[in-house]
């Protein structure tokens, strides 16, 4: 039984999840997109939004904490096939990547699935990928809210519901009252009949 064991295994020893884990870092932190299997991606995510949330905050005991969970791969380009370091994937991590995110309070990373499938496995292949600066923030209804309202409408329609009969009640004695001075008239015209036919006996 794997009671309170977090993670995935993805099918590799413990050390080589860990290197797993921060080649893909490095990768998405560096090319801000890449290419994987859901599973990993899913396992990269939250590590990759937590390393952020450190760049955020941007102090050096910040950015020692950040190499001694991610390392600090070069980043190289190349031109006219020749390699040249451009900066370090921490160097990016605090001076590009934090500041784009300091006004977003979580969520930088989108998982988007792909239909092709890996050649070997047939596995489904996603896309991890960063936010950009014009991404908006989505605001989240809070569910109290609805239980607040649920509960205030309640009393409402129960005060709509005794208020009901009243309003029907008061129809019912306007009809009452609109009927008695209607009934002494029929009985007046009731009395000239036998009237009459007293008349026609006689």
């Amino acid at each position: 039984m794997r009671h309170r064991v977090a993670g995935r295994r993805l099918s590799r020893t413990s050390a080589h999840r860990v290197a797993l884990r921060r080649n893909l870092a490095q990768s998405l932190i560096e090319h801000e997109t890449i290419s994987t299997t859901v599973q990993k991606a899913k396992e990269v995510k939250p590590f990759v939004e937590k390393l952020i949330t450190l760049a955020k905050k941007g102090k050096l005991e910040h950015r020692r904490r950040a190499i001694s969970l991610l390392g600090n791969r070069d980043i190289i380009s190349v031109e006219d096939g020749q390699s040249n370091k451009t900066g370090t994937v921490v160097g990016k991590l605090f001076s590009e990547l934090g500041p784009r995110y300091l006004n977003r309070p979580g969520g930088y990373t989108r998982i988007i699935r792909l239909s092709l499938r890996r050649l070997g496995d047939n596995g489904e292949l996603v896309l991890l990928q960063l936010l950009g600066e014009d991404e908006p923030v989505k605001k989240e209804k809070k569910a109290s809210s609805k239980k607040a309202t649920g509960k205030k409408t309640k009393p409402a329609a129960k005060a709509e519901a005794k208020s009901e009969p009243k309003a029907e009640a008061k129809p019912a004695e306007e009809t009452a009252t609109a009927e008695t001075p209607e009934e002494p008239p029929t009985e007046a015209a009731a009395e000239p009949e036998v009237k009459q036919d007293e008349e026609a006996k006689e």
